[in-house]
C-alpha cells in the first residue's frame, strides 16, 4: 500500500505586496500537475464523511477520482452532477468547517484540498467547453411553471435543479446583472465577476429565464405570481438590509454600511474609475466595524482603493474571529490593522458633517454568551480615540422587508426572516417556499444553495401530487 501523504499542497498566490495594490484574484490555481499531487492524497473512503459533510451533497471521492486519473470530463460530470455553481463554491465556500473537516486525512495531519479541486475542475470546464461532447438532456417538460425570487446562490441552484426535472422557471432579479450578493458583495480579487456569469450561463442553458430590473413587491407581488401561471414560488432574496450600531454620530458623512460600500466598489466598478464614474470617498484612515468575511472584503476594497491605513476594529479576541481564517490571513498578510477588543462609543464629525475620529472602548472578554463566544464587556475608564476619515459598518444585515409587507400570509420572525419549514423549505403562505440569507439572515454561499437544492426537491414533489 502507498504511503499516505499527509501534507496538502498550499495553492500559489499572488505576493501581499502586489496584490494589495491590484483587483486581480488573489488565489492563482493549481496547475494539472499540482491539482494531480493534490487529488493523489484521497485514500477514496468507504465512509464517504466529506460528501456527507457538503451540505449540497457532491459526489467528492468520485470527481476526485476522475481528476487523479487525469479523465477531467468525468470529473466535470461528478463535480456537477449535485452543484451547478462549482467555479463560485471553490472559491468562497467555508470547506475547512464543512467538507474538509470531516475528511479522514484530518485524524492524522490535513485534509484533502476538496475545495482548491473543485475550482480547478470548474476552471478546466470553462477552458475547455470544446472538449466536453456531452449535451445537457432535459426530461420532457412537465407543464408546471415556478417563479424564482432572487437570482443569488440559492435562487440559481434552485432553478437548475428544477429545470433539470422539467419544470419551465422564470427568475426575477431586482438589479441589472444576475447574480445577486455573489456580484455586488464579494470582491472581484476574491470572485472574478466573470466566473459568476459563466455559473449564471450555465444555469440559463438549462432554459431558466431570467428577467432583470424586476423587482418583486413592486412590479407584481407574490401572490400575483400565483395568479398569473405560476404553480410554486420560491423566495431567495437575500439579506441586503444593513444593520448599524446606533450610536451617536452614526450618521455623519462618511460612513458606509458594508452594503452600499461593496456594491459601489463591485457592481458599480468604483475600483475602476474613472472608466466607471462611481463615487465612493477614499479616506486616508479607514475603520471597518466587524470581524466576519464582509467585514474583511470591505477592509481589503478599502486599502486597494488608496487607504494609508485601514483597521479592523472588532470587539472580542482573534481566538473568536468569524471571518474565514485564510481571509483574515490574507488581510493582515497585506497590510491590514486588526484592533481586537475594541468597540466604537461614538463619531466624531467636523463642521462640515464629516466623520473626523472615532471614540472606542477597550472590551474585556467573560463568559460565552448564546454564540458560544465569550461575552464582550467594557473595560471601565478605558475610552481612547482613534483617527479615521471613513468608517465601513460590516456587522450583518436583515432581508429587506419589501417581500414580507407585500405577501399576505407569509410569516416572519422579529429580525424579519421569513418563517419555514428547515428540511423542506416551505413557508406557512400555500405554495410558497423560501430559503438563503432570506429564512438564515447572512451566511455563507454553500448554506444558501443547500437551501435552494432542499426546496427544489420539495416544489417538484409538490408539482407531481
Amino acid at each position: 500500500m502507498a504511503k499516505i501523504d499527509l501534507n496538502r499542497l498550499e495553492m500559489p498566490r499572488q505576493d501581499p505586496k502586489v496584490r494589495a495594490k491590484n483587483y486581480d484574484e488573489v488565489a492563482l490555481g493549481f496547475d494539472l500537475k499540482e491539482a494531480t499531487q493534490e487529488a493523489s492524497r484521497c485514500i477514496q473512503c468507504k465512509k464517504r464523511n466529506c460528501t456527507l459533510g457538503c451540505p449540497v451533497g457532491v459526489d467528492i471521492p468520485e470527481f476526485i477520482l476522475a481528476l487523479r486519473e487525469n479523465n477531467l470530463p468525468e470529473a466535470v460530470k461528478a463535480l456537477k452532477n449535485k452543484n451547478s455553481l462549482p467555479g463560485i463554491c471553490g472559491r468562497v465556500c467555508p470547506q475547512e468547517s464543512q467538507c474538509e473537516s470531516a475528511c479522514t486525512l484530518n485524524k492524522q495531519g490535513a485534509a484533502v484540498g476538496i475545495g482548491r479541486l473543485e475550482r480547478y475542475v470548474a476552471d478546466w470546464e470553462r477552458e475547455n467547453k470544446d472538449k466536453l461532447a456531452t449535451k445537457i438532456t432535459l426530461p420532457p417538460p412537465t407543464g408546471k411553471k415556478v417563479a424564482i425570487v432572487g437570482t443569488g446562490p440559492a435562487g440559481l441552484t434552485a432553478a437548475a435543479d428544477l429545470a433539470r426535472l422539467g419544470h419551465k422557471v422564470v427568475m426575477f432579479e431586482a438589479l441589472h446583472t444576475a447574480g445577486g450578493v455573489l456580484m455586488y458583495g464579494i470582491p472581484e480579487f476574491r470572485l472574478p465577476k466573470a466566473i459568476v456569469q459563466n455559473e449564471v450561463n450555465y444555469v440559463k442553458s438549462l432554459g431558466v429565464e431570467i428577467r432583470l430590473d424586476s423587482v418583486i413587491g413592486k412590479l407584481e407581488t407574490v401572490d400575483e405570481l400565483l395568479s398569473n401561471g405560476y404553480d410554486a414560488v420560491f423566495l431567495g432574496t437575500g439579506a441586503g438590509l444593513p444593520m448599524f450600531m446606533n450610536i451617536p454620530g452614526e450618521n455623519l458623512n462618511g460612513i458606509y454600511s458594508a452594503n452600499e460600500f461593496l456594491t459601489r466598489v463591485n457592481l458599480m466598478k468604483a475600483y475602476k474609475f474613472p472608466e466607471y464614474d462611481t463615487p465612493v470617498k477614499i479616506g486616508k484612515n479607514v475603520a471597518v466595524i466587524g470581524g466576519g468575511n464582509v467585514a474583511m472584503d470591505s477592509a481589503r476594497c478599502a486599502l486597494r482603493l488608496g487607504a494609508e491605513k485601514v483597521y479592523i476594529v472588532y470587539r472580542r479576541s482573534k481566538d473568536e474571529l468569524p471571518a474565514r481564517r485564510e481571509e483574515a490571513e490574507n488581510a493582515e498578510e497585506e497590510g491590514i490593522i486588526f484592533k481586537y477588543l475594541t468597540n466604537p462609543k461614538s463619531f466624531i464629525g467636523t463642521e462640515q458633517g464629516n466623520v473626523k475620529a472615532m471614540e472606542c472602548y477597550e472590551m474585556i472578554l467573560g463568559e460565552p454568551d448564546a454564540s458560544g463566544r465569550r461575552r464582550p464587556s467594557v473595560k471601565p475608564g478605558s475610552e481612547f480615540v482613534m483617527d479615521v476619515d471613513v468608517v465601513i459598518v460590516a456587522l450583518g444585515t436583515t432581508p429587506n422587508p419589501l417581500i414580507a409587507a407585500t405577501t399576505r400570509g407569509l410569516e416572519t420572525t422579529k429580525q424579519g426572516t421569513v418563517v419555514t419549514d428547515e428540511a423542506t423549505g416551505k413557508t406557512q403562505k400555500k405554495l410558497v417556499w423560501a430559503g438563503g440569507d432570506i429564512v438564515t439572515g447572512s451566511a455563507t454561499v454553500i448554506s444558501a444553495m443547500g437551501a435552494g437544492k432542499r426546496a427544489a426537491a420539495d416544489i417538484n414533489q409538490s408539482l407531481k401530487s
